[in-house]
């Protein structure tokens, strides 16, 4: 059977961003959000930059998940903007979507009505979008982190035992 002990999660963060891959804005999403990762007790294992885009997004995720057993958390391109597109770049690598994990963390926050990211699943990876904000990014994963290393153990052993329920 297998643990979902969150010491045992591996993690790999992606900033989608223009501004970040141009060194032109500090990347502090992606520091916030290894942050929060570390106080979990999940292990970093990457965190990547690339541009804005669907394409940009779609290659980086897919290397990212060759080979892993884990979470990808993407940061960035999720709102409206012409280049905001890494809910496409999303859509065009994972093999099912998990609605309920984007839902969740769209109703975190008032603005996350405004937010189009999904959350899906790539062989043995969880993908999960969130916000390019410091603020946004984790009050997004605050609202899903309790069911993430479920969710992850699932993709390896679909005996994992469910979670007691508080």
């Amino acid at each position: 059977m297998a643990t979902t002990d969150k010491t045992e999660i591996k993690v790999k963060i992606l900033t989608v961003s223009d501004g970040v891959a141009h060194g032109m804005r500090e990347n502090k999403s992606s520091a916030a959000l290894a942050e929060r990762v570390a106080t979990e007790g999940w292990k970093l294992e990457e965190a990547s930059v690339t541009p804005d885009g669907e394409n940009e997004v779609a290659e980086a995720l897919d290397t990212m998940a060759q080979d892993f057993h884990g979470l990808i958390i993407t940061t960035g391109g999720t709102g409206f903007g012409p280049r905001d597109q890494t809910p496409e770049g999303t859509k065009k690598v994972i093999e099912r979507e998990a609605p309920g994990i984007a839902e969740a963390m769209r109703l975190i926050n008032p603005l996350g009505r405004l937010s189009r990211g999904i959350a899906g699943t790539i062989g043995t990876t969880l993908i999960v979008n969130t916000p390019g904000s410091e603020k946004g990014c984790i009050e997004c994963m605050e609202a899903v982190i309790d069911v993430l290393p479920h969710a992850v153990g699932l993709l390896m052993d679909n005996s994992d035992p469910h979670p007691n329920q508080p």
